[in-house]
């Protein structure tokens, strides 16, 4: 496959080079995209330099069997046109298109088949907090419907990207030094703090981010489910993580739902009390799972039950699910 990657300099256009590597995707040609900014910039793959191309309005995706895009959502709106013009399949990591009703929103193990009908050439990547949840739902959902959700986020600042990362560990430095942090990627000083706020505040008081995972999730569970979302930024790094409550339509135990995670697509279960077994993301990033753990049935519901998963947005999060798409289209 002739592939592309727009916004390769990223934090995901990274993880996508790893990924592809990783998981021997089938690669011809590979081809880099990104701003005047980054173009110019070299970088590896499978032992060959490759050379950021500048993003240009034309003819330059012709050939191109796969664009993964991770550039922003004005850029992918700006440029979807001239990636999907000659057939490309526009593979997109940005929220500009994932509640349109001609593209798909697509998590393989929960809706791959979504990918298959693609009228305008585009299949849009969920967020990431909305994938790692839709995948531990669906292990659930394979057992008893669910009906309704409530879910605590607590994100990493890799969810923000790189410069979010790089700007975590300058505050801890910062305030170890006794000088004033710098803050210019959070609301306030994420290092020693958690902040109940990501992304834009909607006229209902949630935000854009909570209000993505009450969307996107209906829209890849082909459900009515109802979920309200409290998303936290928190001073990590990588991975997040998410505390979860759900409602069933008929009483299911702690132990079936262990059981149900276990054998899930995509989950790992990590639920062993007496060992202080369960995830946490300091030794979780990199991997490619959701990982699901403190699995207890709701004390005040005979319906609910309450779970808690960690898992890489970098990754899962974002591209190697992009690419996990890309392999079912190939199958």
């Amino acid at each position: 496959m002739v592939v592309a990657i727009v916004g390769a300099s990223g934090a995901v256009g990274q993880e996508l080079l790893k990924v592809l590597a990783e998981r021997h995707f089938p690669v011809s040609e590979l081809r880099l995209f990104g701003s005047a900014r980054s173009a110019g910039a070299t970088y590896m793959f499978e032992g060959k330099q490759i050379v950021v191309e500048q993003l240009q309005h034309g003819n330059q995706f012709q050939g191109v069997d796969i664009a993964f895009v991770s550039a922003g959502g004005s850029v992918s709106q700006e440029y979807a046109e001239d990636i999907t013009r000659f057939g490309t399949i526009m593979i997109d990591n940005s929220s500009a298109f994932r509640m349109c009703d001609d593209v798909p929103l697509v998590v393989p193990e929960v809706n791959a088949a979504d990918a298959l009908i693609r009228p305008r050439g585009i299949i849009a990547n969920p967020n990431c907090t909305t994938i790692q949840m839709v995948v531990a739902l669906n292990a659930i959902q394979q057992v008893c419907p669910i009906r309704r959700v409530h879910v605590a986020t607590y994100q990493a600042a890799s969810g923000a990207g790189a410069q979010a990362m790089a700007e975590l560990e300058q505050q801890y430095r910062q305030v170890l030094a006794g000088e004033q942090p710098t803050v210019n990627k959070f609301a306030y000083q994420l290092a020693y703090n958690v902040i109940p706020h990501i992304d834009l505040f909607t006229d209902n008081d949630y935000t854009k981010e909570e209000m993505k995972m009450y969307n996107e999730t209906r829209k890849i569970m082909h459900s009515n489910i109802q979920v309200s979302a409290t998303c936290v930024r928190v001073p990590s790094l990588r991975a997040h993580s998410e505390s979860i409550w759900l409602e069933t339509e008929r009483p299911i135990s702690s132990a079936q739902a262990k059981e149900a995670f276990a054998k899930g697509a995509g989950c790992v279960l990590m639920d062993d009390p007496k060992t202080k077994t369960y995830p946490m993301p300091l030794f979780l990033s990199g991997k490619d799972e959701v990982f699901i753990g403190r699995v207890r049935q709701d004390l005040t519901n005979p319906n609910g039950l309450a779970f808690w998963c960690v898992s890489d947005q970098i990754r899962k999060g974002a591209a190697l699910n992009a690419v996990q798409i890309a392999e079912y289209i190939i199958q």
